[in-house]
């Protein structure tokens, strides 16, 4: 693919398919919400109602969503265990970045347990992830309109990605000019990355369990899984902060509405479908069925872990003697691309684990076919694929 600040061919169909994205996916966000409060959860078919406009413009929303931004802006800047480089830019400089997702991860669970003890009603969140998820969303519009005319007046062309650089403003908004937006030492990518959603998406799932507890005296054994797996995952990106750092989304990808949506909206208010689905459709789960569940859960993320330590190990440090022994093959780039140990067994182990996890985290939900919301994780998931390996190879 062509170097930074470069153009690069177009993907989703170009301006069309960018323009009809910005629309579908905050459409498919809240049709899922919508469905998984819906007597049988279908997803196929109409939503059963369409909300009143009073029914997403919240004072109160607004007010918790720009309290949560805030939050995690403050913990971001708080001082870190560790400052690390990045990978190095076309100018040959390296940014740096602050190593504390998973302290923030910590202190907030200590407010928000503190808060609880103290008589916040974090149960009375599902009630408002309508608005919250508009909030969201209108946040990712503006948030991208600022960070389009900031790369459009103030970044100079080393700074843009070659994604985002076509020349389209529809297209650029979508996919994002400038690679690395920051105010000062301010990574907005960075921060939106790992924080905000990561962290909410895990707060979203707490309150549902709270409010299940609160509906049936206790929460289920499948509702303590869903949320015991997802805690697992989102603990170890922020444990493993830094390895995000060598990921196409901080090293290739600009900043836009995708992965401004994607991060905000998309991922703390989609992702907590499964235990949004056990609070209205609470299912029963037995003992050695969640064991199994325990266990494929455990064999994907393995692998997960696995790959994905492999991979970052090799390209901060080719170098270092856990991977120096492992072959490689040149890509077009000059790039060094892994074909041993993890990489070597399938093409994209780490997102062999992503699917395994996904579908562990599905089965708690049971296996009906009249209700696969729960599921919806896994075939997106698959049927993004051939994109991302598509964007793999053009990368390297």
């Amino acid at each position: 693919m062509a170097p930074q600040g470069s153009r690069a061919p177009l993907e989703f169909g170009g301006p069309l398919g960018a323009a009809a994205l910005m629309l579908l996916l905050p459409a498919t966000m809240f049709h899922l919400l919508l469905v998984a409060r819906s007597g049988p959860a279908r997803l196929l078919g109409p939503p059963p109602y369409l909300p009143e406009p009073e029914a997403l413009w919240s004072p109160r929303a607004l007010l918790l969503w720009l309290t949560w931004l805030g939050l995690q802006v403050a913990l971001y800047l708080l001082p870190a265990r560790k400052v690390a480089e990045g990978q190095e830019l076309k100018d040959k400089s390296r940014l740096r970045y602050p190593i504390n997702g998973f302290q923030a991860l910590v202190v907030t669970a200590l407010l928000v347990g503190l808060g609880v003890s103290a008589g916040l009603p974090l149960a009375a969140l599902p009630e408002m992830l309508l608005p919250l998820a508009f909030m969201a969303t209108l946040t990712a519009f503006i948030f991208s309109l600022l960070l389009y005319l900031k790369a459009l007046i103030l970044a100079p062309a080393s700074a843009l990605a070659p994604g985002g650089n076509s020349g389209n403003p529809i297209y650029d908004f979508f996919l994002g000019r400038e690679l690395n937006p920051r105010i000062c030492s301010f990574d907005f990518k960075y921060f939106c990355e790992l924080r905000p959603g990561l962290i909410g998406w895990i707060l979203i799932n707490l309150a549902l369990l709270l409010q299940e507890a609160e509906l049936r005296g206790s929460p289920s054994l499948a509702m303590w899984l869903v949320n015991g797996f997802q805690l697992l995952y989102v603990g170890d990106a922020l444990w493993h902060e830094e390895a995000v750092l060598t990921t196409m989304d901080i090293t290739h990808d600009g900043f836009g509405f995708m992965l401004a949506f994607g991060d905000l909206a998309w991922v703390p208010f989609t992702y907590s479908l499964q235990a949004q689905f056990l609070l209205y459709h609470p299912q029963p789960l037995e003992l050695p069925m969640a064991s199994a569940i325990c266990l494929i859960n455990a064999v994907g993320y393995y692998i997960f872990r696995g790959a994905n330590s492999q991979k970052n190990s090799f390209r901060k440090n080719p170098s270092d003697p856990k991977v120096a022994g492992l072959e490689t093959i040149s890509t077009a780039t000059g790039r060094q691309l892994l074909v041993s140990g993890w990489w070597g067994m399938v093409r994209h182990p780490n997102y062999l684990g992503d699917l395994i996890m996904a579908l562990a985290w599905s089965l708690p939900c049971g296996l009906s076919g009249d209700s696969p919301l729960p599921h919806r994780g896994v075939p997106p998931a698959a049927l993004l694929l051939p994109h991302l390996l598509h964007c793999s190879a053009g990368a390297s």
